[in-house]
């Protein structure tokens, strides 16, 4: 088993953020599957393995390198070409190809789709993110009518929706890291959730959306987009309600009718389950394991797919121009 190396621009400062986080989580989970550690490549940190210091080494074919971070991907990749390199895909739209020899991992299914469609001859894998069991429902009373954090937030949901909703009921909204996010969860009734216009800003997808899916697992209402990662567990009307909806007015009156009612949704474990630690390992046992046979293989075959480049997408398209030209010509002799 090859050892992984999570490259990581940093792991504290200007680089904390929720993939932060989230790979930080795979890293320790990987760490009960095989060996494991997180090598920085922006700045140096005291403990932690620098990449150009390990690039000196003479063989690294008993390690796979894990990157993931979107912006920095397409100069990774080339830097560590004659490596064995393996993308974690958190969000999706960035504008870079990558090559068969670099397998993928998507966190959820809505990214696993465009990399299907976007790299079709790379080995592809689908690993959920987790959402530890700190998140559950404790059944506390609920102090908190409507929680919002204003990071990502739309400027309808900041500027409209809750100064509407602080004149009808009692609203938070958090602006800075929150140390206890499970129980500030659990004293919400309701939570909102508005990223499309944040993700849209960015020209990538929203990559999987973990608060939602905690906020849930706390036994709150969720009112939320349904972009991109996002689509995959959320199901509007049958375990949240789709905020900005037609009118300022009709997401007021929804949520109110929601607070009013004071009912914790009723969701079924099956829910969170393919998020929980013990479904992930064992998922990264099995993708573990065949990105090493993968890597074996790749030392003595070289790829031999023709890929979708733009070129030969080209030729495809006039090729199938063609072919209907033919056959029209043909049924008129």
């Amino acid at each position: 088993m090859r050892k992984l190396y999570f490259l990581l621009p940093g792991t504290d400062g200007k680089f904390a953020c929720g993939g932060l986080w989230a790979e930080l989580k795979t890293f320790k989970l990987a760490q009960q599957v095989c060996q494991a550690d997180v090598v920085t490549y922006r700045q140096r940190e005291t403990g932690k393995l620098f990449l150009d210091d390990l690039l000196k080494e003479q063989d690294l074919d008993d390690v796979i390198f894990v990157i993931s971070w979107g912006f920095d991907i397409a100069k990774l990749a080339a830097k560590l070409k004659s490596y064995n390199v393996v993308y974690h895909a958190h969000s999706a739209g960035y504008k870079f190809n990558l090559p068969a020899s670099i397998p993928i991992i998507a966190v959820s299914r809505n990214t696993l789709g465009y990399w299907g469609q976007k790299s079709p001859n790379a080995l592809i894998f689908y690993l959920p993110n987790e959402i530890s069991y700190e998140f559950k429902n404790l059944h506390l009373e609920r102090d908190i009518d409507v929680l919002v954090q204003a990071r990502k937030s739309s400027e309808y949901l900041l500027k409209q929706l809750i100064p509407a909703l602080q004149q009808k009921c009692k609203v938070q909204v958090v602006t800075s890291y929150v140390e206890d996010l499970p129980g500030l969860f659990n004293r919400a009734k309701v939570y909102l959730y508005d990223s499309a216009e944040y993700w849209a800003q960015q020209s990538v997808s929203e990559g999987f959306g973990l608060q939602p899916m905690e906020a849930l697992a706390c036994g709150c209402q969720v009112f939320s987009s349904v972009n991109g990662g996002l689509s995959d567990y959320l199901d509007p009307g049958f375990n949240c309600y789709k905020i900005a909806a037609y009118s300022q007015e009709y997401d007021v009156q929804r949520i109110l009718k929601v607070i009013d009612a004071s009912i914790s949704p009723t969701l079924s474990e099956d829910l969170f389950a393919e998020h929980r630690v013990e479904n992930i390992i064992q998922r990264l046992q099995v993708i573990v394991e065949e990105l090493n046979e993968f890597f074996d293989h790749k030392k003595q075959q070289a790829s031999n797919i023709p890929t979708l480049t733009r070129g030969r997408l080209a030729k495809l398209f006039i090729k199938r121009i063609y072919g209907k030209f033919q056959k029209k010509y043909f049924q008129g002799l």
